[in-house]
């Protein structure tokens, strides 16, 4: 079956010109034109991938990523036009999976699309019944895609969880940031070592108060500690 994409976005130029490319790669291509439009045909089309414009009229693409109400399965591409880290912290926060600035290269956006399509496909494959992984208070189940602590179930984004569980199974073992980015993320991920910053950020304050559970190898990486 072939990849779907929606693309949100009020510019008919920008919005036109990424469908036209999307579809010469054979993907089937569906666009809107508003937040509100996007919702709707997000629940309709039921896309794999969401590329989505932060500006837009109506809604923005931030709330629009707040109102999503299934994520599993969908990845998301976030435009726009302001390259700013807190713009690209928020946006992660809400759950998009990458970023992009305008004016884009279409080349590169084209790429990126293809890069999160192969990780939605591999989030979606049946996942492996492994053995639930222990660290300290910490228990995670890759099965079921359950992590608690102290017997609190935690809610975690995907990609919090794949980085959990792989620091969870190798407790003290260093990851740089491109590892991770590899292991993580893909290995044709196209993203910034930035990005594992903020998921580990992001991570500690939801394991509060056992944020040491996440340590910092200062210029290499991060690790799981199974002594905190």
């Amino acid at each position: 079956m072939s990849t779907r994409v929606l693309i949100a976005d009020d510019e008919a130029a920008i919005r036109n010109s990424i469908a036209y490319a999307l579809k010469r790669e054979h993907f089937t291509v569906e666009t809107a034109t508003d937040g509100k439009d996007a919702l709707a045909r997000v629940a309709q089309f039921r896309p794999d991938v969401l590329v989505l414009d932060v500006m837009m009229p109506e809604m923005d693409g931030y709330e629009v990523c707040r109102r999503l109400e299934q994520r599993r399965g969908l990845g998301i591409v976030l435009l726009t036009a302001r390259d700013d880290v807190i713009d690209r912290v928020l946006g992660l926060e809400l759950g998009a999976d990458d970023y992009v600035a305008k004016p884009f290269d279409i080349r590169e956006l084209i790429a990126r699309i293809k890069a999160l399509a192969r990780r939605v496909d591999r989030e979606n494959a049946p996942l492996p019944l492994d053995e639930p992984r222990t660290l300290g208070p910490l228990t995670v189940q890759p099965a079921s895609r359950e992590a608690r602590i102290d017997g609190v179930t935690l809610e975690l984004t995907p990609k919090e969880f794949d980085l959990l569980v792989l620091l969870a199974t190798h407790p003290g073992r260093v990851y740089t940031r491109d590892e991770l980015l590899e292991l993580v993320w893909g290995m044709d991920y196209l993203g910034e070592t930035r990005t594992v910053d903020i998921h580990i950020q992001r991570l500690r304050k939801k394991l509060d108060p056992y944020q040491s559970l996440l340590q910092t190898v200062y210029g290499i990486g991060y690790r799981s500690e199974p002594q905190a």
